[in-house]
């Protein structure tokens, strides 16, 4: 009866994952929502106040939170324009063109011999090969030899070079910036992804207001997507489950 029900469950299964392609075909891969960062509440300006109408009167326009010229959230004169706070935004150049070959190699090898007889044993040596036909001068003897040789090789490229935002979503007690990034282009029905997460100091940010991905710390880069060809390079699901199940 589990045998049963497990190949349901399993057809079932099966059937809704195979049920959500069908709806996809023909169609490109859709892009995701734009979500709103968080980010610190911005006063007005003097240009932005309006006032409103009470009986065909102009009312008092609302007091500002500060008599300054300069809001809070508005671009300073003298301030550094580099992201430090959250909701800013900086931009990070992603260079990675890392290649990597190790190669390795051992051989080992060990030979022993022993040898050890009596030429003479009080006379009895006669009476020892006619009863075990073994003469007393090769009594004893042993060989031992071992041998082991392995070697090993990896060679590993990737390459990504490209610029995007990123967003600072939190500011660390130590003043580190904690920022995410996500970027998607669609070009027919092929969607590629680009996500870059991490945290990096304000110090590293150059006066463009850029960073370099080496600076990142606990950088999380993930470059993908999906659609047509991106289908065409996986192997079908029977053979993934055949490849998980198989113990050949």
């Amino acid at each position: 009866m589990r045998r049963y029900v497990a190949l349901g469950l399993c057809i079932a299964l099966t059937a809704c994952g195979t049920w959500g392609r069908l709806k996809d075909v023909g169609r490109a891969p859709g892009l995701s929502e734009t979500q709103a960062p968080p980010a610190p509440a911005a006063e007005p300006s003097l240009t932005q106040l309006s006032t409103a109408q009470r009986g065909g009167e102009a009312a008092d326009p609302p007091v500002a939170a500060s008599a300054s010229l300069f809001r809070n959230g508005a671009g300073a004169l003298f301030q550094d324009q580099r992201a430090s706070k959250v909701g800013d935004i900086l931009t990070i150049r992603i260079d990675i063109s890392d290649k990597a070959s190790v190669s390795n190699a051992t051989s080992r090898s060990r030979s022993g011999s022993e040898a050890g007889g009596a030429s003479a044993l009080f006379g009895l040596e006669k009476i020892v090969k006619r009863a075990i036909g073994v003469d007393s001068n090769t009594l004893v003897g042993s060989s031992t030899e071992s041998s082991n040789d392995g070697k090993g090789s990896t060679t590993r490229s990737e390459t990504i070079s490209m610029t995007m935002a990123a967003i600072v979503t939190a500011v660390l007690p130590n003043g580190n910036l904690v920022i995410k990034g996500r970027q998607e282009s669609r070009v027919n029905f092929e969607l590629r992804e680009l996500l870059v997460s991490g945290i990096v100091r304000p110090q590293d940010v150059a006066r463009d207001n850029s960073i370099r991905h080496t600076q990142i710390a606990e950088a999380r880069i993930s470059y993908g997507g999906k659609g047509q060809l991106t289908d065409a390079q996986q192997a079908r699901w029977g053979q993934q489950l055949l490849d998980v199940l198989s113990p050949f």
